[in-house]
């Protein structure tokens, strides 16, 4: 999270009796764009998923604006999606393996549950994030993007005219799919659907480069991602490619390794169909 950010989806949050943090959500696309997009989009669970969080933790007093955090871990599970956005939602905070977490509910105005998602993170609280992270940035504007890069058509992918490719061709020799996050492809006002710090490429950008190469993969253009996980080891910076490098892959279900620079960056699991 970077500093001094104002929570621009989420709002009312209400600490109860049994540590539960309850709050309401903005269903209106004018005011967050990305809520154009379907309710299963995973801009849009993964832009959920983070406000929510940053508005809990915050309520609870674990987390102060002027903070850095870092997502390490998050799933998520689809419900409802026949009747519209969220309206309301719960954070509690659990235990995952042994290690603290949390897990938030998003229901609709029909009370329908659309989304489970569980999550673990950090929160730098004595660190220099900016200078802390000077040498990686610094090792990414080494290893410029080509200038080449081709990346895969609107129609190849399915998207509708406002979303953005952010995976490359695909080579069918090779057990890799590209991509590319740049701050015009990936973050607005180039891209107004995806927010972040602008300092690397955040989850929701891995959820919707997941969802692409799924689709490149499998050639079905109407694949909506049903569940899912990510383990982030390390940061993916901006403007530099990576790769998801196929582990598994069925008619149902995927597993990838994100690569940056020759390191394993993060593990990927998706559901689909």
């Amino acid at each position: 999270m970077p500093p001094n950010y104002s929570n621009p989806y989420s709002s009312n949050h209400k600490v109860q009796e049994d540590g539960s943090v309850t709050f309401t959500c903005t269903t209106d696309p004018a005011a967050q764009v990305w809520l154009s997009l379907p309710p299963h989009h995973p801009v849009v669970i993964q832009t959920q998923a983070f406000w929510t969080a940053v508005g809990a933790s915050v309520a609870l007093e674990g987390l102060e604006a002027t903070q850095w955090s870092a997502l390490t871990w998050l799933d998520w599970t689809l419900g409802d999606t026949d009747h519209g956005h969220a309206a309301t939602g719960v954070y509690r905070r659990i235990e995952i393996e042994g290690n603290l977490g949390y897990k938030i509910e998003l229901f609709n105005k029909a009370g329908g549950l659309i989304v489970t998602v569980r999550g673990r993170g950090v929160v730098f609280r004595n660190r220099n994030f900016e200078k802390w992270r000077e040498g990686s940035k610094k090792e990414a504007r080494k290893a410029k993007a080509p200038a080449e890069f081709a990346f895969a058509s609107r129609e190849e992918l399915g998207l509708a005219d406002n979303e953005f490719p952010l995976v490359g061709t695909l080579a069918p020799e090779r057990a890799v799919v590209d991509a590319l996050v740049t701050a015009e492809n990936g973050l607005a006002p180039g891209n107004p659907l995806i927010g972040g710090s602008g300092d690397h490429v955040n989850s929701t950008h891995i959820g919707e480069v997941t969802r692409q190469a799924v689709r490149l993969l499998t050639g079905r253009k109407d694949i909506i991602l049903k569940a899912g996980s990510m383990t982030l080891n390390r940061y993916v910076e901006l403007g530099t490619p990576f790769g998801l490098l196929v582990n598994e892959i069925s008619d149902t279900s995927a597993k990838f390794t994100l690569e940056q620079l020759g390191r394993e960056c993060s593990v990927i699991t998706a559901e689909f169909g």
